[in-house]
């Protein structure tokens, strides 16, 4: 299982510290525990932590930071947040595939 990812759930407090304070691109998963195609892309994430160590992957539960979910206009989950430097660079929504959303990340990087 990736060293950063699940185990770095963040919580409110530690967002903005984790986005700005990064030299990597930064990886927000928005989920809720509830909502079960944020479980099934679980998996994803994890293997693309585990592959892409040059990112940083962290999650937030929506509904512990119900505030960062309505700042960031998280309407469909799952939903990820690519961040570079502290502001948003790209997003993905839904369930996607590992291709799809390796692809995404790779291209912020260049």
């Amino acid at each position: 299982m990736a060293e950063n990812y699940p185990e770095l759930e963040i919580s409110a407090e530690e967002f903005y510290k984790v986005i700005t304070n990064s030299d990597k691109l930064i990886v927000v998963n928005f989920f809720a525990e509830w909502h079960m195609p944020c479980l099934m892309f679980f998996p994803v994430i994890e293997d693309l932590a585990e592959q892409m160590k040059d990112v940083r992957f962290v999650k937030i539960n929506i509904e512990d930071n119900q505030e960062i979910a309505e700042k960031h206009n998280i309407s469909t989950m799952p939903c990820l947040i690519i961040f570079k430097e502290g502001k948003e660079i790209n997003r993905i929504i839904g369930a996607q595939s590992i291709e799809v959303v390796e692809e995404k990340i790779r291209k912020c990087l260049e």
